[in-house]
């Protein structure tokens, strides 16, 4: 997904954690045995390597919790027939707008379905960005 170099910004972190997702979800490797790869193979710096490491984590701790969202949000699809790229560009995303709050939800949308418009099929971004845009809208809102 990424070619050589440097992780130098969120973006690119978020790429290298959806291809962490990604292979766990294909080929059911460990995700630390894939971090650890990655993050030999890519010159990551340190806060990119930790944000990467928290949204991995958080996925694969609440994945039940955001196979079930997405389930409420996408009825039409099993869960198991959404595309591997769709679905896990969706997890990632909601995992940082539910327990990130260093980035607004609208910059995690943009950043998801761009995410699907690189590496996802045609629809995926339309897809992606609907089934994020409901949950925001459903979204009970905080009182601060």
């Amino acid at each position: 997904m990424l070619g050589t170099g440097a992780v130098t910004n969120r973006r690119e972190a978020r790429v290298v954690a959806l291809q962490v997702l990604c292979e766990r979800d294909i080929v059911r490797h460990d995700a630390s045995l894939i971090l650890d790869r990655l993050f030999a193979e890519f010159d990551v710096m340190t806060r990119h390597s930790e944000f990467i490491s928290d949204l991995v984590e958080n996925v694969l701790v609440n994945i039940e919790e955001l196979d079930s969202i997405i389930t409420d949000y996408a009825p039409s699809w099993p869960i198991s027939q959404i595309a591997v790229v769709d679905r896990n560009v969706i997890r990632l995303a909601l995992a940082e707008i539910k327990w990130s709050v260093e980035t607004p939800e609208g910059a995690v949308i943009n950043e998801a379905v761009e995410l699907a418009k690189a590496f996802g099929a045609e629809n995926s971004a339309g897809f992606v960005n609907g089934v994020l845009g409901s949950f925001v809208v459903g979204m009970p809102k905080s009182n601060s």
